[in-house]
């Protein structure tokens, strides 16, 4: 009996763990195919390749992220060959499944909830081996009419077999995230997440899960994340589990986590910045909201002020990254309620800020409570709201625009000194800034086509030079220490225009030819000279001192920015006053 175990990814480089848990769980008895494909993939071409495998069974994963590109190929699947039959699992189709199997009528069973078991006996059914009616937790449509059978008992995760040994994953696992799991379930219960539903949290067996890291790491896997909700609700694991990848890890391999900040440990912090390596671990950290009543409404128990210390701790020990997420329509929080939250997060400095759109989940309580709070939402998946009482649709294009800009000049660091001067020194609050930035973008069309990393430097100086509280003179000296920080040889264009004098610039090279002190301490690919001099290194105006600039010191001082070149070091910058060079 062929069988295909289906997925429809995000992107290219993202594996879907369920299917490799069914996989792994039936067998020896049965042998899925694996076929993994992503949303932009053209419907015809999925379909013709699994038809190609000749299945007769074909179960299909779904997300809310791929469930609208899923059905269209689940119907067309159907249409080409009408005896496949189409078993469906996942979040997206286990709650609300009486819609699902009414809406499309190609879905021959859906599974509910947890899928080990619940598949391992449907292929039993369709072996002959078992009846219908013995198959626990699933539904279907019989002579018109829904059929449900009872849930089994939760499986026992300790008992589960690994889903990371199939040989076919094996010369992937280096370009693809690898997604992994210790414990299933979340001890909280906020009202937007599915994870709410599930009461109590389960582990996995540790020895099998190390093992399984062992093997994904000399099979040359390098990003490994943990989907668990809570990666540190148990101290004692999450210190046992942190020690483990410590002493164990290979060079070059990240490891990243979702934590919930305000219930982790300052020793725990202690521990990991004196021990871990820079770099291998990532924190993932779900903030939502700073405002009490919407917390509130959410059932969402949240110590802003020991989560606070939590980012303030790690980001001062410089080992881990961290990722914090909000998300805008929450119950009761208006567009001036979540720009008080956007800044008290903006006000920690993560390395990125993720700031999402709540999306109504079928089988969540706020989706549940949806007429409550007065929320509109687009019908199809992913659900995301377009109003509700406190926040019109108005708000919510507002708070929209400040994402592309927050993502493209924040979290993608690609000028750091210039944003932090913005946000703290011209504008009233980070928030406006992004804000502002981000009005002025949409209204010049810029969301709608690409970016070079000139673009995104010309773009933000058309702005500023429309903002009157801007010192235009200190922020083209910060712009220019960005971009030239970026790279590691001399740039062949500047977005700036030319600002020297052939004489200047002659004068300010002698300076540096004559400095032996100087020569002595950076690094060119040989020895500057009258003749190479301009190929190694690249000098402009600046209005202030560009190593304490670095630093957060922002001081004004005319002067000249010099930087030294050399392949695979960054770039070398050094200051000359204005009235030494004219001297």
């Amino acid at each position: 009996m062929n069988i295909v175990l289906a997925t429809l990814n995000a992107k290219y480089i993202h594996t879907n763990l369920a299917i490799r848990y069914l996989k792994s769980f039936v067998a020896p008895d049965y042998d899925p195919v694996l076929s993994e494909y992503t949303i932009k993939d053209p419907t015809l071409n999925i379909v013709s390749d699994i038809y190609q495998k000749r299945p007769r069974i074909v179960g299909f994963s779904l997300y809310i992220w791929n469930i609208e590109e899923s059905l269209k190929v689940i119907r067309t699947l159907k249409k080409a060959n009408p005896e496949i039959v189409i078993i469906a699992g996942g979040p997206e189709v286990t709650y609300d499944y009486d819609i699902w199997l009414t809406k499309v009528p190609e879905i021959d069973f859906i599974a509910i909830g947890e899928g080990e078991r619940t598949f391992k006996q449907l292929l039993d059914y369709h072996s002959g081996k078992c009846e219908l009616k013995d198959v626990q937790g699933i539904a279907y449509m019989e002579d018109g009419q829904l059929k449900v059978t009872a849930p089994g008992p939760k499986l026992d995760l300790r008992e589960l077999p690994s889903p990371f040994r199939f040989e076919e994953d094996v010369p992937h696992l280096s370009n693809r995230v690898t997604y992994i799991e210790t414990s299933r379930g979340c001890p909280f219960s906020c009202q937007f997440c599915l994870s709410s539903i599930e009461v109590g949290v389960r582990y996995f067996n540790r020895e099998a899960i190390k093992e399984d890291i062992r093997y994904l790491m000399e099979n040359g896997a390098k990003t490994i994340k943990f989907v668990d909700r809570t990666f540190n609700i148990s101290r004692s694991y999450a210190m046992e589990m942190f020690q483990f990848l410590i002493d164990e890890h290979k060079p070059g391999t990240v490891f990243q986590f979702e934590i919930t900040g305000d219930i982790m440990r300052p020793e725990v912090i202690n521990f990991l910045n004196e021990n871990a390596p820079a770099g291998l671990f990532r924190f993932e950290i779900g903030v939502q909201s700073t405002n009490d009543l919407t917390n509130e409404l959410v059932k969402r128990r949240q110590n802003f002020e020991k989560l606070s210390r939590t980012v303030n701790m790690v980001k001062e020990g410089g080992k881990i990254a961290q990722h914090l997420d909000l998300i805008a329509g929450l119950p009761e929080e208006d567009y001036d309620s979540f720009r008080k939250t956007f800044n008290d997060v903006f006000a920690m400095r993560p390395e990125e800020l993720q700031l999402g759109f709540l999306k109504l989940l079928r089988g969540t309580g706020l989706r549940i409570q949806a007429e409550q709070y007065g929320y509109t939402y687009i019908d199809e998946a992913p659900y995301e709201i377009l109003s509700n009482n406190v926040l019109s649709f108005d708000d919510v294009l507002r708070i929209k625009q400040t994402e592309d800009v927050l993502e493209k000049y924040w979290n993608d660091n690609r000028m750091p000194h210039t944003i932090e001067y913005l946000v703290s020194k011209v504008f009233e609050t980070p928030f406006d800034f992004f804000q502002d930035f981000g009005a002025f973008w949409e209204s010049k069309g810029w969301a709608r086509i690409g970016h070079q990393l000139q673009d995104l430097y010309t773009r933000l100086h058309a702005f500023l030079t429309t903002y009157a509280k801007a010192n235009m003179e200190i922020v083209l000296s910060l712009m220019k220490i960005d971009y030239l920080s970026h790279h590691s040889f001399q740039p062949r264009h500047i977005w700036w225009e030319n600002d020297i004098s052939p004489e200047t610039l002659s004068s300010v090279e002698r300076m540096i030819l004559s400095n032996d002190h100087l020569l002595s301490k950076i690094k060119t690919p040989t020895r500057l000279n009258e003749r190479n001099i301009r190929k190694h290194t690249f000098i402009t105006p600046i209005a202030i001192d560009p190593i304490k600039a670095k630093s957060g010191l922002i001081e004004e001082k005319q002067g000249y920015l010099v930087t030294f070149f050399c392949r695979g070091e960054k770039p070398q910058f050094h200051f000359i006053q204005e009235a030494l060079a004219i001297s």
